[in-house]
């Protein structure tokens, strides 16, 4: 009986993941033609990686943010970074996206136990901080001397950072409101269905 329990659940993780595989392919598909916030595209795919990481776990969390960051690169959306360090940018888009998805399924699993509603929030808001978090340290670690020598040729320094920092800024705050608002939604919603 508990094998049948077993395999039962692993079937259902397993169903589970390939949907929000499937589901981080199409957001982040539809953000490269919804960008709001300058040359950054806005991270809907983030939706369902903190929703795959609550449902089955930092692993599966981390393969979320694995293809998130495939689908940035085949649609062009590092090719502004890809131009100044290769490497650079290979490093931080895939640790950015690796690094939300298994950070939002560890702080699920560690709250869960307490409270799931206060966890599912608190994974769904780690998500972006870290995505953006790792963003910013990788644009400080490869790229800074790029950014400051284009804000020169633009004639500011100091505005051509400022600029690019509240563009950055932007695209989080709205990340992380949709990502606060629709990802403990519908686990709540997958979790009443469950149940039912």
């Amino acid at each position: 009986m508990k094998t049948q329990q077993k395999k039962g659940m692993s079937t259902e993780k397993l169903v589970t993941s390939a949907l929000m595989t499937a589901l981080v392919i199409l957001f982040q598909l539809l953000a490269t033609y919804t960008t709001f916030f300058g040359p950054f595209s806005t991270a809907i795919g983030l939706i369902p990686i903190a929703i795959g990481a609550i449902l089955c776990g930092p692993a599966i969390g981390a393969w979320l943010g694995l293809i998130f960051a495939v689908i940035v690169f085949a649609t062009g959306g590092a090719n502004l970074f890809l131009a100044f360090d290769i490497p650079g940018t290979i490093i931080t888009v895939l640790s950015k996206g690796i690094l939300c998805g298994l950070v939002a399924g560890l702080v699920y699993k560690g709250l869960c136990k307490l409270n799931s509603t206060i966890a599912a929030f608190a994974a769904a808001i780690i998500c972006p901080m870290v995505n953006t978090s790792v963003f910013l340290l990788g644009c400080i670690i490869f790229f800074m001397d790029d950014a400051v020598g284009i804000a020169n040729m633009l004639g500011s320094a100091e505005t051509g950072v400022a600029l690019f920092i509240a563009l950055a800024l932007g695209n989080f705050l709205f990340e992380l409101g949709l990502n606060t608002v629709l990802s403990p939604v519908v686990v709540k919603l997958l979790n009443i269905r469950k149940k039912g």
